[in-house]
Parts: C-alpha cells; sequence; structure tokens
C-alpha cells in the first residue's frame, strides 16, 4: 500500500474538536487519494466514499423524516449512508439484514420509522418505505456544507435485548458521540493517516461506531469484517494481510488465537484495545508476547454511554480478580459511583453496582418511561445510570469486575437478555411451560442452553426453529434441555443454580 506524508488533517483543525460531523466532512475533502476502507480485499479511497456520501444526500434531500432505517451491509454504500445521514442532521437506526424479520419490524414500529436505506440490489421492505441505494449516481466529490451541529439530536439508535421480550432502543446523541471522540483522544491515542484500523463489528453494536469513526477522522484506512463466518479467523488474516496497527476487539478474539499465538506478525500494531466482555488475564499475557511493542488498553462501557467510557493501559503487572482485568478508572467526560441496593455509595473494597454519569450518557431508553425509572436515578443534582455491573473500587481508583447483577450475560460481545430467550420460549408453549436460559462454559467457550421444564423433547428442533424465527443467531441457544420438574430454592423458586449444575 502506499503510504502518504503525516496527518494532514492535525494541521487545520483540533483532532478532537466537537463538531465532528464537520471534521468527516473535512477529511472527505482534502484526504483524496488515500485508502478509506478496505473491504473483503477491495481498497476505496476517501474520494469515492465521498461520492457515494454525495450520492446518498442528494437523495436524502427531500426526506423530511429524522429517523432513517439503514439496512447495515459490509459495503461502502452503508458506511457512505451513516455519513450521509448525519451530515443532513438526522440519525440512523441500523436494521440487520440477517436477523428476523418480525423483530427489524417491531424496530421500525417502535420509532416510527418512514423511510429505509437499503444498499441491496432488492429489499425485504415495503417499498414505499425503502431507498435502494446500490446504484445511485455517484456526484462530484465537491459537496454541500454539512447542517449545523447540534449536540442534542440524536446520531444514532441502537435497540438492545430487553427484558419483556422486545428489543429496547437506546438513542445516542451527536454530543454524546463527540465527548466519545474526545475521550478517546485524552488517551493518548492519536491516529493518522498512516495507520491501519480494524472494524470487526456489526454495524447494529455501538463498537463498530468507535472502530470506523475515529480513523475516518484522521485520514486512516479501516478494514473491515464481513456478516457471519468465524470473526476471529478474520481479525488473524487481516492482522497478517494488512499490518493492521489499530484494533479494538472483543476479548474471546484473542482466546481463539491462543492456539496460533506463534504464527502471528504483528510488529506494525501501536494500539490494541479490548471491549465487549471480561478480558482474561491469561490470554492478554499471551498476546502481550506477541505485541510487545503495542500499547495494550482494556477498555468498558454499555451502550448506554456511548461506545466505552473506561479504561485500563496494561503496563506491568496485571491488576485483576479472579482472572479478569480491571476494568480501569474513567474516561474524561465520565462519572463513575458505585451503590449499594439503595443508592448509596459503598466503601472502597466493597462490591456494590456500577454507576455512570456524564456527557455520553444517553438520555433514556426510546419511549420506555418505565425502563427508564428502574435504570435511572438522580443523586445530588447528577443523573446516574445503573449498569447492572458488579464492580468494586480499589484504594487506587481502579475498578474490578465481578459479574453481572442481573440475568444478562456477554458472549463473544452481545449482550444478551437471558429473560428474553425465556420469553420467546414460553411463547411456543403458549405460556404453559416453564424455561430458564443459561450460559455455561468458560471464557470463551460459553454456550446457550435453554432448559424447558416438563416439556417434550421431540419437539427440539421445532423450538429451535421458532426461536430463529425470532431472535438473532447470537441468541439461539446451543442446546436445548428437558427436565421433569425444575428444582427450588428454600423461597420456592426456581434455583438456577441447581439448573446450571445438573447441565454442566
Amino acid at each position: 500500500m502506499k503510504k502518504g506524508s503525516a496527518n494532514i488533517l492535525m494541521t487545520i483543525l483540533p483532532l478532537y474538536s466537537n463538531d465532528f460531523v464537520g471534521r468527516l466532512q473535512t477529511a472527505l475533502s482534502i484526504y483524496g487519494h488515500r485508502p478509506a476502507f478496505c473491504i473483503q480485499d477491495t481498497f476505496y479511497d476517501y474520494q469515492q466514499l465521498a461520492g457515494k456520501v454525495n450520492a446518498v444526500r442528494q437523495r436524502l434531500a427531500t426526506v423530511t423524516d429524522r429517523y432513517i432505517g439503514l439496512v447495515v451491509q459490509n459495503d461502502l454504500t452503508t458506511y457512505a449512508s451513516i455519513l450521509a445521514i448525519w451530515m443532513e442532521g438526522k440519525c440512523y437506526v441500523p436494521l440487520h439484514p440477517l436477523q428476523p424479520l418480525a423483530r427489524c419490524m417491531d424496530i421500525i414500529s417502535q420509532v416510527g420509522i418512514h423511510t429505509i436505506l437499503d444498499s441491496s440490489p432488492s429489499s425485504r421492505y415495503p417499498d414505499e418505505m425503502v431507498i435502494l441505494t446500490h446504484d445511485l449516481p455517484v456526484f462530484s466529490s465537491a459537496m454541500r456544507p454539512a447542517v449545523t451541529f447540534d449536540a442534542h439530536r440524536e446520531a444514532y439508535i441502537l435497540f438492545t435485548s430487553g427484558s419483556t421480550g422486545r428489543p429496547k432502543g437506546v438513542p445516542i446523541t451527536f454530543g454524546c458521540v463527540a465527548s466519545f471522540i474526545e475521550a478517546l483522544g485524552s488517551l493518548g491515542i492519536h491516529l493518522t493517516s498512516d495507520d491501519h484500523c480494524l472494524q470487526m463489528f456489526d454495524l447494529t453494536f455501538d463498537l463498530s461506531v468507535g472502530s470506523f469513526l475515529p480513523p475516518l477522522l484522521a485520514g486512516a484506512c479501516v478494514y473491515t469484517v464481513g456478516l457471519g463466518g468465524i470473526k476471529w479467523q478474520e481479525v488473524f488474516r487481516l492482522l497478517d494481510s494488512y499490518e493492521l496497527t489499530a484494533t479494538l476487539m472483543v476479548p474471546s478474539v484473542i482466546h481463539y488465537l491462543r492456539p496460533y499465538m506463534d504464527e502471528i506478525e504483528a510488529p506494525r500494531l501501536r494500539y490494541s484495545l479490548f471491549c465487549g466482555e471480561a478480558l482474561m488475564a491469561d490470554d492478554v499475557v499471551q498476546w502481550r508476547a506477541v505485541v510487545p511493542q503495542a500499547r495494550i488498553w482494556n477498555v468498558y462501557g454499555p451502550t448506554e454511554n456511548t461506545i466505552y467510557c473506561t479504561s485500563y493501559e496494561l503496563e506491568g503487572e496485571i491488576l485483576q480478580h479472579n482472572g479478569i482485568v480491571s476494568i480501569g478508572s474513567a474516561m474524561q467526560h465520565t462519572q463513575i459511583l458505585i451503590v449499594d441496593d439503595q443508592h448509596r455509595p459503598v466503601a472502597p473494597g466493597e462490591t456494590g453496582e456500577l454507576c455512570l454519569a456524564g456527557s455520553q450518557l444517553t438520555p433514556g431508553y426510546w419511549k420506555n418511561p418505565e425502563k427508564n425509572r428502574e435504570a435511572f436515578f438522580m443523586k445530588d443534582g447528577t443523573r446516574w445510570y445503573l449498569t447492572g455491573d458488579l464492580c468494586r473500587q480499589n484504594s487506587d481508583g481502579q475498578i474490578l469486575y465481578v459479574g453481572r447483577k442481573d440475568s444478562q450475560v456477554k458472549i463473544q460481545g452481545y449482550r444478551i437478555e437471558l429473560s428474553e430467550i425465556e420469553g420467546s420460549a414460553r411463547e411456543f408453549y403458549h405460556n404453559q411451560v416453564a424455561t430458564v436460559a443459561l450460559s455455561i462454559g468458560s471464557h470463551g467457550d460459553e454456550q446457550l442452553v435453554l432448559a424447558i421444564e416438563d416439556g417434550d423433547a421431540s419437539q427440539e428442533k421445532a423450538i429451535t426453529q421458532y426461536l430463529k424465527d425470532y431472535l438473532p443467531d447470537y441468541m439461539i441457544p446451543n442446546k436445548v434441555v428437558f427436565m421433569k420438574t425444575f428444582p427450588q430454592n428454600a423461597n420456592n423458586k426456581i434455583d438456577r443454580r441447581k439448573i446450571k449444575a445438573l447441565i454442566e
């Protein structure tokens, strides 16, 4: 790949200025023939990206809707559509092309979407809603200015697993994203136009924004991983083939790569970040030996607080708890508090629920006042979010992750509400049987198991197919177990621990 000069953009605008949309537009105009994306081994430069952005903006010019559905394919047009939507001051709502149509239509209904951009040759959505973008005429790369930056408007709405059986929307404002970008700079992560940056996440996952946006602001090249397939294998290939310099990965990638560590060469890797699930010390020790020149961080953050918001840089001895690497301390623009069940701060060293506040925090769940009352509280004039993560803070202010407070689990970076799986399974049985969904196995080898009480084992294939019709692939149980009766605890409640022990 042809290398260019130093980061031109830094001499024009501060690297982490508030109006990141304006900065994106500047990047599109000045980086020209430098590579912007490598998608399925094909390179696209900033001029090509700018032309696609212009084409989509031209098509959106007559659309008055504020919230735009976006079918998120792994192609240049989809990424250009995100930038175009932002430059028009609108909000994108990602719709996964491989997730069940019923789930996506529920999202469309919840937001009230009337316009959907789809880069496929044809769409599964109603014709009157769809703008097909795959063959829009490409206009000149010169573009009109983006609309005035408004920090209070939504930049995107992501839908995560919901405890009621319906996905819940998390709106993130332009101001939230701007705060994240500035916080990233405060870590000392400064990308340039010579960087090769990994983007391994589906665009329905907020870590994707943290993977493609900072590189584009710096004129760097983004190397994407496609939909489906075995992602860790593709990451391995990209590391080897394209000399990546910056990576944000789920920790399970290096867990699966452990047998191949001796084969990995990544001499140009400068920044290596992990997020999305617990980072195990044993895994990262091996990784650090492979990339001794790289700075390595474990970062943490729920979707509700914009991508990630705490960080721990691995230097020297690794701070850990039960083999899990510390999630560090709050980044710029985030405040942390660890509380008991009455929202009172716990003493240092005591376990409590981690709470977050600051300018990266979502305004609240989309049209869900009941969930907002459960998840947010006011204390001394500050609005706090209850993460559901149990943590403790040591005397140096570093946060140690203990576990989940509720039934949510994270598997390969996906946050999964087990009760959503249980609810869908009960619907199959017309709510006549009890169901328990569990995550079993050690880190990196976790599996989802669905236990059904007094069900007909001959229906295993039928219930699995039913779940596939209503849930995304990563929520489909690896195994279905049928039990005559579920064990109960002293409170006459289903004893999940005993069920898990019986299954394991």
